[in-house]
Order: C-alpha cells, then sequence, then structure tokens
C-alpha cells in the first residue's frame, strides 16, 4: 500500500509516495539516488546499510518507509559540511582504511553513532561498538585507529 511518507534526508526536506512495507535502502538508493548507502547481505548483519535516523546508527535494509515519518536520516553523503569532511571521514582517508571500500559509509556511520553516545571511547568501547559491521578486507585495525583520531581530532574542537 503506497501512501507518502514526509521525512528529512540530509537536512534536506522530502515527500515520497511509497510502499510502506519497502526498505529505506531502496528509497535512498533508487529513489534519491544515494548510492554510498551499500546493500550487503540483506539482512541486517553485515553493516554496509548503515544510516543514521534522529542520530542512531540503524540498518537501512531492514527499516521499513511506514516507520520513517517525521524522521531524520543521516547518510555518509550529508556527514561532510560546508565542502568540508566530517573528521571520521578525514581520518579514514589519512589513515588509508579503505581498501575495496564497500563498508566505508557503514563504518563511519557506526562510529559517528558510537561517538555521538561516548566521545573518549577505549579501543575495547571502540571494537564492541564497531563489532557488527563487518570489512570484507579486514582492515579492523585501521578502522580502530581511525575512529581513535577522530575521537581525539573532535575533542580538540573539531566539528561533531
Amino acid at each position: 500500500m503506497k501512501e507518502t511518507i514526509r521525512f528529512e534526508v540530509n537536512g534536506r526536506a522530502v515527500s515520497l509516495d511509497v510502499d510502506l512495507e519497502r526498505m529505506l535502502l531502496w528509497v535512498l538508493r533508487d529513489d534519491l539516488g544515494l548510492t554510498g548507502t551499500k546493500y550487503g547481505c540483506g539482512e541486517g548483519l553485515c553493516g554496509a546499510c548503515t544510516v543514521l535516523i534522529d542520530g542512531k546508527a540503524v540498518r537501512s535494509c531492514q527499516y521499513p518507509m511506514k516507520d520513517m515519518r517525521a524522521r531524520k536520516v543521516t547518510t555518509i553523503e550529508g556527514l561532510a559540511a560546508e565542502g568540508k569532511l566530517h573528521p571520521l571521514q578525514e581520518a579514514f582517508v589519512r589513515l588509508n582504511v579503505m581498501q575495496c571500500g564497500f563498508c566505508t559509509s557503514g563504518m563511519i556511520l557506526q562510529a559517528h553513532s558510537l561517538l555521538g553516545k561516548n566521545p573518549q571511547p577505549t579501543r575495547e568501547e571502540i571494537v564492541r561498538g564497531m563489532e557488527d559491521n563487518l570489512c570484507r578486507c579486514g582492515t579492523y585495525m585501521r578502522i580502530i585507529q581511525a575512529i581513535e583520531t577522530a575521537a581525539r581530532e573532535m575533542k580538540k574542537g573539531a566539528r561533531r
């Protein structure tokens, strides 16, 4: 059943006629052209499709549009502001975290949610907070280092 759903994506108001059972992932990718959000397992297990909904990391492949009314979604495309990368994005680039890049947007958004709850996590807290996001290339040590680096930068006053 289609219905008009109004929500916000990356700071922009959106109004779409969509099937209420359709998953957010496909609306973002197919209807809105935001392809930074990846389809991985389709089961919510790998984290490639992670986006922020009202600041919280959510698996978009498992999030139906019926739950999107009046929500605020941030995708990887919306994390940078005023032409400047977010400190997490900068750290991922600087530390050469990406190999294939498939998991990167989900990793960054999961890390953003983690740092929103705990701005100065220990290495162990980072590992626990990121353990449900999978990297096919195995760059976990660099991912952890990038999150630690971004946390330090954000503590110094870089934007959140």
